[in-house]
C-alpha cells in the first residue's frame, strides 16, 4: 500500500466558469430541451422529464427533483446547489465540468453514467445507484453517502476527502487510482475483495482488518474464548 500510495495520481477538478446568466422563464421541461446559460432559482420539477435534455453553463439552486427524470440527460459547465429529492433519474446521463454541492438526494439513480471532472461536495445522498458507471476525475468531498452502490463500475483518479462513506457496494468494481486516505469514515458492506486500484491509510487498515478477515474466511477469536 505505501508504494502504491507513492505513485497515485489525483484527481482533476473542474474550474466552472460560468458566464452571466438568464433566469429560467419557467415551464416544464422537455425531453431533448437544449439549456444553455441560464440559472434555475428555486424551481420545482418533481415528476417531470427531462429525459435526453442538455444543460450547459447553468447554475441550479435549490431546486426540487423528485422522480424527476432525466434519463441520458447532459449536464456540462455547470454548478448545482442545494438540488433536493428522491428517486431522481440520471440513468446513462453524462456529468462533466460539474459541482453538486449541498445536495439532499435519496436513491439517485446514476446507473451507466458517465461522470468527468465532478466535483460531490457535501450534503447526503442516501442509496446512490452508481452502477456500471464511469467515473474519472471525481471527487466526493465532505459529503456523506449512506450505502452508495458501485456496483460493476469503473473509477479512475477518483478521491474521498473528509467523505464519508457507510456500508458501500463494491462488488465488481475496476479501480485505478482511487484515494480513500482522506475520507473521514469507509465503511465497505461488500467488495472488499475488489480494492486493488485502491490506495487507504495505516489507520483503515486497521477498521478494515475485520471485513478482509472475513472475505478471506479467517476467524479471529481471542485467547480462551
Amino acid at each position: 500500500m505505501a508504494s502504491r500510495a507513492v505513485g497515485v495520481k489525483g484527481a482533476r477538478r473542474p474550474e466552472v466558469r460560468l458566464p452571466p446568466l438568464v433566469p429560467y422563464g419557467g415551464g416544464e421541461l422537455e425531453p431533448d430541451g437544449d439549456y444553455d446559460g441560464l440559472q434555475f432559482s428555486d424551481v420545482d420539477f418533481v415528476g417531470q422529464d427531462g429525459g435526453g435534455a442538455r444543460f450547459m453553463d447553468c447554475a441550479l439552486t435549490g431546486c426540487a427533483v423528485d422522480e424527476t427524470r432525466l434519463h441520458r440527460a447532459r449536464v456540462l459547465d455547470s454548478v448545482l446547489t442545494g438540488i433536493r429529492g428522491v428517486g431522481t433519474d440520471l440513468g446513462s446521463a453524462t456529468l462533466r465540468d460539474v459541482e453538486l454541492v449541498d445536495a439532499r438526494l435519496g436513491g439517485v439513480q446514476v446507473h451507466g453514467a458517465v461522470l468527468e471532472r465532478v466535483v460531490v461536495r457535501g450534503g447526503k445522498i442516501d442509496y446512490l445507484n452508481l452502477r456500471e458507471a464511469r467515473l474519472r476525475d471525481v471527487v466526493f468531498e465532505g459529503c456523506v453517502l449512506v450505502e452508495p452502490d458501485f456496483g460493476g463500475a469503473r473509477l479512475e483518479r477518483v478521491e474521498f476527502v473528509d467523505c464519508v462513506l457507510k456500508r458501500a457496494d463494491f462488488s465488481g468494481v475496476s479501480l485505478v487510482d482511487v484515494d480513500l486516505r482522506r475520507a473521514a469514515e469507509v465503511d465497505i458492506a461488500r467488495g472488499v475483495d475488489r480494492l486493488s486500484g485502491a490506495v487507504i491509510s495505516p489507520t483503515q487498515l486497521l477498521d478494515l482488518a475485520g471485513v478482509f478477515a472475513a472475505e478471506m474466511g479467517v476467524r479471529v477469536v481471542g485467547l480462551g474464548e
